[in-house]
């Protein structure tokens, strides 16, 4: 059961990554590079001279790279975890078709959730405080599936509300004001928050379908 874990996110991770981070370069890095230029006129001389960056190009992609298959990995051994608790609850054999479901659940919880309050920004966005912004992500993913487990796994009605009820709750209290202003364009913005969601989807859709079509086929070999 763990080799299948940690397998399947492995496998399903390197390729995920992988294709995140061809589309970051083909659609995102563009306008991030063209956000820079705007949050650059805006800034003091000084304001970045000691901090440290990869360069643009084979450096930068390849952090980028490094990076994305370490969260995809991460977020696989999410989605395979919860693959071996279904199954050892309910005898569910998992394949690509329940991963796409997971995917997309997971993509509710980790993308689509947390955007009504904090869309992906751009450098040189107006944005609010980092450590307020860090926990109403984290309290948005976590109550998004907590809600979902409920909605789908609960037999009775109120479990499926209190599941509602936890969607719900981040919204209602509200996301972090971020000030007026910034150095970023809206249509630039928009145009990075719109991309960068239908990333997130892909991703989590190649993840989920791959993870759990490795997790089956690497259970099915085991079988006697």
């Amino acid at each position: 059961m763990f080799r299948r874990v940690f397998l399947a996110a492995i496998l399903a991770g390197l390729a995920a990554g992988l294709l995140v981070t061809l589309l970051q370069a083909a659609k995102l890095s563009p306008l991030i590079a063209a956000a820079e230029v705007y949050e650059t006129a805006a800034m003091s001389p000084t304001a970045h001279e000691d901090a440290w960056e990869p360069m643009p190009g084979i450096e930068r992609t390849g952090f980028t790279l490094l990076a994305n298959i370490l969260i995809a990995i991460g977020f696989g051994m999410l989605l395979s975890g919860g693959f071996a608790l279904r199954q050892l609850f309910s005898g569910a054999e998992i394949d690509a078709s329940q991963g796409l479901l997971w995917g997309l659940a997971g993509f509710a919880a980790f993308a689509l959730a947390p955007s009504f309050g904090l869309p992906p920004a751009l450098p040189g966005s107006a944005e609010a405080d980092l450590l307020a912004r860090q926990s109403w992500w984290i309290g948005t993913a976590l109550a998004t599936a907590a809600g979902i487990a409920f909605i789908v796994f609960a037999s009775r009605w109120w479990p499926r509300a209190v599941g509602a009820l936890a969607i719900l709750l981040p919204h209602v209290i509200g996301a972090p004001r971020a000030p007026l202003g910034g150095a970023t364009p809206a249509t630039l913005a928009a145009e990075f928050a719109a991309a960068s969601l239908v990333i997130a989807a892909l991703f989590w859709l190649v993840l989920g379908g791959l993870c759990g079509w490795f997790y089956g086929r690497l259970g099915r070999r085991g079988e006697p």
